[in-house]
């Protein structure tokens, strides 16, 4: 089989769950591509698109949460959105593509890509199986508009909240959002240190602010140097964010329990190598520590389906937050004080995230294609 993963960078979260099921695929013995599909249009075109979109998150985030609500209340009074339209741009150049090379089914961890399958199928342009991957714990704005023949959602939890626009019932797959078989395989924390080259046996906080840095990390980390115990050591990763790691870097680069990276293709080792997680409530990350069962402290989210996210992990008992860096800094020192609140939170993600979500997808989509 041959299958396409269309995304774009907008976040680092949809690459991931994309190139997720890229290796699922491979480990099958299966062709799989991940590819950024505004590149058609012209390497300009997806450099603006995600600049734009990084941009607006790190700079002003309030402005993005105010578009994200006004998107919700549009998708549910029209069927076709100026998003749809944007979209829709697209069409050609995808439609020239898919004529010059064949593939068995397009799977599309973005809703741009589908808002662009949908022009394509209402327009009879011709396509193989397309199935959709939600990345949050929420149907997002504009869901509702496409028409894939598939999408794939967090669990059976999220059924009603996919069905409230256009999604049918019989479309929905609750096989979860899939990560990385990185990060699903059974290793130690002591492998993991070991891998990356951490030769002590110390407690390790993870910090981690997604693909682009975002959040007021700086002053997270200040706080929990201050706050945590001598020997417990801090590791942040800042992502794409430069100027957050600057200001990290300047108040603790000469520190010995405090190391600061920037992006980084280790993240499934770091995860099983710390004890305690800060995150933003991204999708991607969440799903990622939970299916590695680590303890996560939510810091503040993104305004939008982050918000939906640490509501869905708080409520499940599978990760803990505060209003403010200080109350969300003492929630983590007190996990990593209390091993018996961390065991309950590993039970609840066991209890509520799917591990293989990436694998079931991928059966499914070889079960349609091949009948």
């Amino acid at each position: 089989m041959k299958i396409l993963v269309l995304s774009c960078k907008t976040g680092g979260g949809h690459d991931a769950a994309g190139q997720a099921i890229v290796q699922q695929f491979t480990e099958m013995g299966d062709e799989a591509y991940l590819f950024d599909y505004l590149t058609l249009a012209g390497k300009k075109v997806s450099d603006k698109v995600g600049g734009s979109y990084v941009g607006l998150v790190q700079r002003v985030p309030l402005v993005f949460g105010l578009l994200y609500r006004i998107g919700a209340v549009v998708s549910r009074i029209v069927r076709k959105s100026p998003v749809y339209y944007m979209n829709g741009l697209m069409a050609p150049y995808l439609d020239r593509y898919l004529q010059e090379n064949e593939f068995d089914a397009i799977v599309m961890p973005h809703l741009f890509p589908a808002e662009t399958i949908t022009y394509m199928k209402r327009k009879g342009m011709k396509l193989p199986l397309t199935v959709a991957v939600a990345t949050d714990y929420t149907c997002i704005p504009f869901w509702g508009e496409t028409e894939c023949d598939y999408y794939v959602i967090p669990s059976k939890r999220h059924i009603r909240n996919f069905t409230r626009g256009y999604i049918k019932r019989e479309q929905l797959l609750p096989f979860g959002i899939p990560v990385s078989p990185d990060v699903t395989r059974h290793r130690s924390r002591a492998a993991a240190r070991k891998r990356l080259g951490i030769d002590h046996d110390k407690p390790i906080y993870l910090v981690v602010g997604g693909s682009m840095g975002a959040g007021q990390m700086d002053t997270l980390v200040k706080l929990l140097v201050r706050m945590k115990r001598e020997d417990d050591q801090v590791i942040v990763v800042c992502g794409s964010n430069k100027k957050v790691r600057k200001k990290i870097d300047r108040h603790f680069g000469d520190r010995d329990d405090a190391v600061v990276i920037g992006r980084t293709d280790k993240m499934p080792l770091y995860l099983k190598a710390c004890d305690v997680i800060f995150t933003k409530p991204g999708g991607l990350t969440s799903t990622e520590a939970a299916v590695a069962e680590i303890p996560i402290v939510h810091t503040s989210p993104i305004p939008g389906c982050e918000t939906a996210n640490r509501r869905y992990f708080k409520k499940h008992g599978m990760s803990v937050s505060g209003a403010e860096s200080v109350s969300q800094v003492a929630a983590g020192v007190r996990l990593m004080e209390h091993s018996d609140e961390c065991d309950r939170m590993r039970e609840r993600q066991r209890l509520c995230i799917p591990k293989d979500s990436a694998r079931e997808i991928c059966e499914f989509i070889r079960m349609k294609v091949n009948g």
